[in-house]
């Protein structure tokens, strides 16, 4: 093969495939060992006819005539069936053959990944070429590879594209299928995994496993004297390891031959001795999938064993239009849906994702009598996808002016803050009687402390509206107390914007479970998490008492629309103040007491 080919980034084909090599010359081997089998029996057959004296089907002459016999043979049969079929079935692999026309995913549907794309191109070419790797290169091909990624950015999507492209049997098996009842037969199940991947290797010139799910089986062994308790733990992470290195084992009829060769060996003077057969290497790529790889045990993560680890991310800008611009070519929709904005209103979002989003917004089309789903779809289709269902509550008239207010506060805050409304709603919407749908203006990684306290500004602002409103809360703060409590815990504990640099997140403490907990659990850090509120509460009653005319703008047209979009809600702000720098007049003013007091 022409080994600048492994260069290009593109899928090896036909003769520099060292894989169809194998598989022709294993071919053509099992074709002399089947002519060698039936030639005798063939002859003899012919012999008999020739000899006019024909094999004849039918019942034995013994039989005949005997039903007492038939019919205990017949019990016989039947209870001998009863008791070894479930002893043979007992341990069987799990797995599912894929082939090439099982799949209609070809890698050419994985968009908006070019750089995972790559990684696993380049391990399937290894893979295909491996005898090239090794005899011509001097490398040792790679065994393992481990896909890792949060659920619903591709890993098996990519796997069944691999599976199509790659020409070899493709064994697709979820780790919990492993996972049995009885003690010992999940270590047996994953030896036969391993044993029919062999044997497929052996005949086909290579095979592919795939192990979705892999930390159902590879979970960390916290110490090996519990293996008598959890089965999963320490022995099948143990097996795993073992079978990672049992790709020269000896197939069958090798064993049956090197009995033999034994038992002649040992009645032969050592120079006259028969050589063992010595059976090849098996071609075969182990790919797990796993979106904790964090909690696998490090042994498996070794070289030799899957040491390759590609990451599955959430997509970026760029790759969100590529991805978007693949379903939309395989959706009905307006002129007025675009890549472009449905790459922007799908912030954070993975493939799966953005996928099911086109699909809700193709069922709001269909329910409105139409066949294709406009923009005002899709954003629809986000709010019942992000938040739930829309219901009307048939509110009160004071509790509804009172969730208006509560959402405006909400929304002028956002807008003020520079975030980027969506929309403000006043309909129950899962267990939220409101809501104000808001995200950053552009996409960006990093977060800052301003970014930080903005987000407790906006959080905190329903809760200041109310109170300038009616002079008291409802029970309507509570998600917004988290979610503040939240954040400040997070500016405190691991951004290291508390009494010190130390990270709570990092310290493992066994009455705090989570990083709130750590905060709460601690004094200093509690009360600058509590001092970040009270600023993010201060904030939040300035602004909503300096703009109280655009609050009430927002909340009348919430009284009379139920919903209003984003681009309505900065254009009432706008009509009431001129927004021209991001760092208010109060947070100047905060800044300046907190450069006083240090």
């Amino acid at each position: 093969m022409d080994i600048t080919k492994l260069s290009t980034g593109a899928m090896l084909s036909g003769d520099d495939i060292d894989a169809n090599a194998n598989r022709e010359r294993v071919r053509q081997r099992r074709l002399r060992r089947k002519l060698y089998l039936l030639t005798p029996i063939l002859g003899w057959l012919l012999y008999r006819l020739v000899t006019d004296n024909p094999i004849r089907l039918g019942m034995p002459g013994w039989l005949t005539g005997n039903p007492e016999i038939i019919i205990a043979l017949g019990l016989i049969c039947i209870l001998g069936a009863v008791i070894l079929i479930p002893f043979l079935t007992t341990g069987r692999s799990p797995h599912t053959v894929l082939r090439a026309e099982d799949s209609n995913v070809r890698l050419a549907d994985v968009v908006g990944a070019e750089q995972t794309k790559r990684e696993a191109i380049d391990s399937m070419n290894l893979f295909l070429a491996s005898e090239t790797f090794e005899e011509v290169m001097g490398g040792k091909p790679r065994r393992g590879v481990l896909f890792e990624g949060p659920p619903g950015t591709g890993k098996t999507y990519l796997a069944k594209a691999m599976a199509a492209e790659a020409g070899v049997p493709f064994h697709f098996v979820s780790a919990s299928e492993f996972q049995s009842m009885y003690y010992g037969q999940t270590n047996k199940k994953i030896r036969t995994f391993f044993k029919n991947l062999r044997k497929a290797a052996r005949e086909e010139g290579g095979a592919i496993g795939y192990i979705e799910e892999f930390d159902a089986i590879g979970g960390a062994r916290s110490g090996m004297n519990t293996g008598s308790q959890r089965e999963g733990i320490v022995g099948v992470v143990n097996e795993l390891l073992v079978q990672m290195q049992s790709f020269d084992l000896p197939s069958g009829r090798d064993k049956f031959k090197a009995m033999w060769v034994d038992w002649f060996n040992k009645y032969l003077p050592p120079h006259r001795r028969i050589k063992r057969p010595k059976s090849p290497m098996a071609n075969i790529l182990i790919v797990a999938a796993t979106n904790r790889a964090a909690d696998l045990d490090p042994a498996l993560l070794r070289p030799g064993r899957f040491d390759r680890v590609i990451g599955f991310h959430i997509p970026a800008r760029k790759d969100r239009l590529e991805i978007a611009q693949y379903y939309l070519d395989r959706k009905a929709h307006a002129d007025d849906v675009t890549n472009v904005l449905v790459a922007d209103v799908s912030a954070g979002y993975t493939p799966v994702r953005i996928e099911k989003l086109l699909d809700e917004a193709l069922i709001i089309a269909l329910r409105h009598g139409r066949t294709a789903m406009t923009m005002a779809d899709v954003l629809s289709a986000q709010l019942v996808t992000e938040v739930g269902v829309a219901q009307e509550m048939g509110y009160h008239p004071d509790e509804r002016r009172r969730i208006a207010i509560h959402e405006a506060g909400h929304a002028l805050t956002a807008v003020l803050t520079r975030r980027d409304v969506k929309v403000a709603s006043i309909l129950r919407r899962s267990s939220a009687l409101g809501l104000v749908a808001h995200g950053d203006s552009d996409e960006r990684f990093l977060k800052t402390p301003d970014d930080a306290r903005d987000l407790i500004a906006v959080a905190l602002a329903g809760r200041a509206a109310e109170r300038q409103e009616y002079g008291e809360a409802s029970s309507g703060i509570s998600s917004d107390l988290a979610m503040a409590t939240t954040i400040a815990s997070q500016l405190v504990g691991q951004l290291g914007n508390g009494p010190g640099l130390l990270s709570l997140e990092a310290a493992a403490m066994p009455t705090a479970a989570n990083l709130v907990a750590k905060v709460l659990a601690d004094e200093p850090s509690r009360a600058a998490a509590e001092q970040y509120m009270q600023e993010g509460a201060e904030r939040a009653a300035y602004m909503v008492d300096t703009y109280r005319d655009a609050l009430y703008d927002i909340a009348d047209t919430l009284c009379e629309h139920d919903e209003v979009d984003g681009d309505r809600i900065r254009a009432i702000v706008a009509a009431h103040t001129d927004i021209t720098e991001r760092r208010g007049p109060f947070r100047k003013k905060q800044d300046a007491a907190r450069a006083v007091e240090s």
